[in-house]
């Protein structure tokens, strides 16, 4: 029962991510999921069993079937959250509700697990038992994706949803521990993202939360948020990145 708890907690709580501005999925990316995409390694798609954890419109599906993955998963815990997915991707991937902390799959049904900033919605004190699921339906050799908001400071008070709700932030000691806790192998863990990240989403926060629109200055924006990012080594505070892989393959 208390499982039933948490998974009835988790649908509220990521419900509220709605489509207020008509998304759709997309491969113009920028920001924390345009160095997604070249974050995973081509090797952990091509041919792969993918499974998106908070799939959303499904701009992740894409990028794995770019990239010639064999079958693509994405959950959202509700049919709501689901449905600009499937009008856009159905007969693509397998698009399914079901709870990050209670999979419906079997155990090492996939070769790759990622969960782009959707721990730190469900709830809290969930972690170690999602991670845990991740761990239990890769199958051995198999790689985990994840990121979360950073708690570094700027990060924190720069958050409107810190202030607001509690939106949880993450150090890279804590997904060490979550990834090793469920005896998962930790590869990489860096993170990214800065000041024109922190500006993209308050642009993003008052333009679709308040206006109901997109950003109003979006261009503009992602010109300099892409270069903010970039790709290489560690250099940033917003975002944490985080691979692992499970021995035995």
């Amino acid at each position: 029962m208390a499982l039933d708890r948490l998974i009835s907690t988790e649908a509220a709580i990521i419900g509220s991510v709605r489509n207020l501005i008509a998304e759709r999925p997309t491969r113009d990316l920028h920001g924390g999921p345009a160095f997604a995409r070249g974050f995973v390694n081509r090797d952990h798609l091509e041919g792969r069993r993918v499974l998106d954890i908070g799939c959303g419109f499904g701009w992740f599906e894409l990028v794995a079937l770019d990239r010639g993955a064999q079958a693509v998963t994405g959950i959202e815990p509700t049919a709501d959250d689901l449905a600009t997915a499937i009008q856009h991707l159905d007969g693509r991937v397998d698009l399914q509700v079901a709870s990050a902390l209670d999979l419906p799959f079997s155990d090492a049904a996939f070769d790759t697990v990622v969960c782009w900033e959707v721990l730190e919605h469900l709830p809290a004190g969930s972690e170690p038992q999602t991670v845990s699921e991740i761990a239990r339906v890769l199958a051995p050799g198999g790689a985990l994706y994840l990121s979360t908001p950073s708690a570094d400071l700027r990060s924190r008070v720069t958050d409107p949803a810190w202030w607001l709700t509690g939106h949880r932030h993450y150090t890279s000691q804590r997904l060490r521990e979550l990834a090793e806790g469920a005896g998962l192998v930790v590869e990489r863990l860096i993170s990214k993202g800065a000041w024109w990240q922190i500006v993209a989403m308050m642009d993003l926060y008052v333009a679709k939360w308040i206006f109901h629109r997109r950003p109003f200055i979006e261009d503009r924006i992602n010109r300099r948020v892409d270069r903010e990012w970039g790709w290489g080594a560690d250099g940033g505070f917003t975002n944490l990145f985080l691979h692992a892989w499970k021995p035995g393959g």
